[in-house]
């Protein structure tokens, strides 16, 4: 898919299809105007019969509109102007793409760019234009043995901007929305793939295919025998009840100074959980191929980080395992001991993501990072707290949790801060351990970062509780890529702060 961006009147474009908004009470947009004068008062008369109120979601398209260059003009519902939003925004654009790519338009120049919003800038309109374009045409047929036959494809969109001025911000933004988007499709399709297919050593493969693509990218794999020397208990015992080998995979991106402290992200890479001996029930198991979402996005924003050249050093460290019953599974009650030397009651086996990120995060030690971040689909309490639209934020530094909820907001992949509170601590003391993996059915999201924060208090620390915006579940079953908007945004805010 190609974008581009210009400026000029709509009505000279020479295009396969236009496209323009309207809005509620049949209230044209400046460029639907200036093609409405073109014509004579065509679209307004149009309008004037009914043909669209201009609520958003409702459209009208139109062939060979008098005295207008292009073949087609798509006028789009766009709600009521006052109150439209960055994610209405967002929703008109998905609208259009699909349309769009129904119509068999091969090309359109789309100025819904044009619209306008509060406090937003044509770079943002154009960045989250192309983003949301491709996450309204991704599909994932990768499996299917026969697809269904495309005649004439969507190839091409050209966004309008209105200033010229803006030009050269916009065609950054442009790049900047390519490699987001295209690399949240590549996180959706990891995501989307089974656990037969997706194991532990399939995601080994994918870092170091990375690695061999990018010359500013590393790979390194720690096998089980090198974690049981290094004495990471804690997240062997996830793996133990599974026939696969578990995999922390450590994907080095160098783009910034030798001597720059760098950014690690750290991602939980359960390729399937059913739960080990603390068995879930068979219908919270239809979903499990999904929590290794963290995994996935980590190393898709440092493929972002790659493609954009960004003046950073990142290290994202997917700590990768199934947690499976066996013979040999760990058992409610075991004690383990973590890298850290803390001791670990596993009260239950279903709370394994804790584990594979307790010796991860405290691995990050040895990189002496700026700033660690970890990405799991961790508590089920997330999505009964927050649902699916914020993921959930806790820190042990509150710039880095502002940042990423500034992050957040700008990208439209928006997180929720939630209290890191000292009270809650105690809720994971243990009578046979230093500390248990679970803290009772209260504040599940909290505890479970309370847990975490145990093995990270030598650096600046968030935690990203993606459990409910990850993935859909139902017949609409699939990974969104989240929250690889949200942490590429992260990093491209850093460097714009080093530039200031």
């Amino acid at each position: 898919m190609e974008f581009s961006v210009k400026s000029g009147t709509p009505e000279k474009q020479r295009s396969s299809c236009l496209v323009a908004g309207v809005f509620e009470g049949r209230k044209l947009s400046q460029p639907a105007q200036t093609l409405d004068k073109a014509s004579d008062g065509y679209l307004s008369s149009l309008l004037r019969r009914g043909d669209l109120e201009g609520k958003l979601g409702q459209y009208l398209l139109l062939h060979d509109v008098p005295h207008v260059l292009a073949d087609r003009v798509l006028l789009i519902g766009c709600g009521k102007e006052r109150t439209l939003n960055d994610q209405q925004y967002r929703q008109i654009i998905q609208k259009s793409t699909k349309i769009l790519a129904e119509t068999g338009a091969m090309e359109a120049t789309s100025y819904l760019t044009d619209l306008p919003l509060k406090q937003r800038q044509s770079d943002w309109k154009v960045k989250q234009a192309v983003e949301a374009t491709l996450d309204a045409l991704y599909q994932f047929t990768a499996l299917k043995s026969k697809k269904d036959p495309v005649k004439r494809v969507l190839k091409r969109i050209i966004w309008n901007i209105s200033s010229r001025r803006d030009l050269n911000a916009c065609e950054l933004a442009v790049t900047q929305g390519r490699a987001v988007g295209n690399n949240v499709e590549w996180a959706k399709n990891l995501a989307n793939l089974p656990a037969n297919i997706c194991t532990p050593d399939y995601l080994a493969e994918q870092a170091e295919a990375l690695a061999a693509q990018y010359s500013s990218v590393s790979v390194s794999v720690l096998g089980q025998k090198q974690m049981e020397e290094m004495g990471m208990g804690a997240f062997l015992a996830v793996a133990q009840g599974s026939s696969r080998a578990a995999k922390l995979i450590v994907a080095h991106y160098h783009g910034g100074a030798n001597n720059q402290e760098p950014i690690a992200l750290v991602g939980k890479g359960i390729t399937f959980d059913s739960g080990g001996l603390s068995l879930k029930p068979a219908a919270n198991m239809m979903s499990m191929k999904y929590d290794m979402c963290g995994a996935a996005s980590v190393l898709a924003t440092l493929k972002v980080a790659a493609e954009l050249k960004l003046p950073l050093n990142v290290i994202s460290l997917m700590a990768c395992a199934e947690n499976m019953p066996s013979g040999n599974a760990s058992r409610p009650d075991d004690v383990v001991k973590s890298l850290s030397g803390l001791t670990i009651e596993i009260a239950n086996t279903d709370a394994e993501g804790r584990l594979v990120l307790c010796d991860t995060l405290t691995y990050c030690e040895r990189f002496n990072p700026c700033v660690v971040i970890d990405v799991a689909t961790l508590t089920g309490s997330c999505v009964v707290a927050l649902g699916q639209h914020a993921s959930g934020l806790l820190s042990n530094h509150s710039p880095l949790a502002n940042d990423l909820l500034v992050a957040g907001e700008y990208s439209g992949d928006r997180a929720w801060q939630m209290p890191l509170w000292d009270d809650y601590q105690s809720q994971l003391d243990s009578p046979v351990a230093d500390i248990c993996n679970v803290g009772g059915p209260e504040a599940g999201v909290i505890t479970a970062a309370c847990f975490l924060s145990r093995f990270t208090k030598k650096y600046n620390w968030a935690h990203l509780d993606v459990a409910g915006s990850a993935f859909r579940t139902g017949k609409d079953a699939r990974a969104t890529g989240r929250p690889v908007p949200l942490l590429s945004q992260y990093l491209i805010n850093v460097c714009n702060k080093q530039k200031s």
